[in-house]
């Protein structure tokens, strides 16, 4: 999964981040109200994380213009704002969930989980190829019955590929589901998570077919 955090604090963004790395999501961060309106343009998370006071514009503003723009991932507001009017603005204008500061990091990792599981289980539940199955909502890995072991980096690049089963996907999509703006990573990394997978899944004949200079493509029986 892809986050995109728009936090002003800096030691608050910074551990918001690290929690949801150590979830296992793709996570950018932004400070800038302005700047998060821009990218919302032309990128796509699958959870926005909205501070409501934040320079450059509003997070109510951004939530406005996200869904008149038919953006459709859920959205978490955070704030200090204690009115109940304010919370009331953000509801009627498409946030799914509301945290108020301060908080703890276990408890925004509750609705992160929380909201995520609820848009996901819009989707089908179960995505399958071959002997592998992808469960959306645990985010876990089956083949033939067994949880596959997965880092949450393997994790991440194998859903990518499940979700796009019999397509080729390209190397920068796979990239951008699983590093942030700020992750130190280039390209190259994602051939060290797809060596790893093909390891892992060698012995069920799933395997991942490289498309020389387009991206990977995963096959299976």
């Amino acid at each position: 999964m892809r986050i995109l955090v728009v936090e002003d604090h800096a030691d608050l963004a910074s551990a918001i981040s690290r929690s949801i790395k150590q979830m296992g999501h793709a996570v950018d961060v932004l400070d800038d109200g302005g700047l998060a309106n821009d990218v919302l343009k032309t990128e796509n998370y699958d959870l926005l994380v909205l501070d409501l006071n934040l320079p450059g514009m509003d997070g109510l503003d951004i939530l406005k213009h996200f869904r008149e723009r038919g953006g459709s991932s859920p959205v978490l507001i955070l704030t200090a704002r204690a009115e109940i009017e304010d919370r009331v603005s953000g509801l009627d204008l498409g946030a799914d969930d509301y945290l108020t500061k301060p908080f703890e990091v276990s408890e925004l990792e509750a609705h992160i989980r929380a909201l995520l599981r609820r848009h996901q289980a819009k989707r089908s539940t179960l995505i399958k190829a071959g002997v592998l199955v992808f469960d959306t909502n645990s985010r876990l890995f089956i083949v033939d019955g067994y949880d596959l072991s997965l880092t949450p980096r393997e994790r991440a690049v194998l859903e990518v590929l499940i979700r796009n089963h019999r397509s080729v996907v390209p190397k920068d999509k796979i990239f951008e589901h699983i590093f942030g703006f700020d992750d130190e990573a280039d390209l190259s990394a994602i051939e060290i998570y797809i060596s790893r997978l093909r390891k892992k899944l060698k012995a069920y004949d799933v395997g991942i077919r490289t498309i020389r200079g387009i991206g990977y493509m995963l096959e299976a029986e």
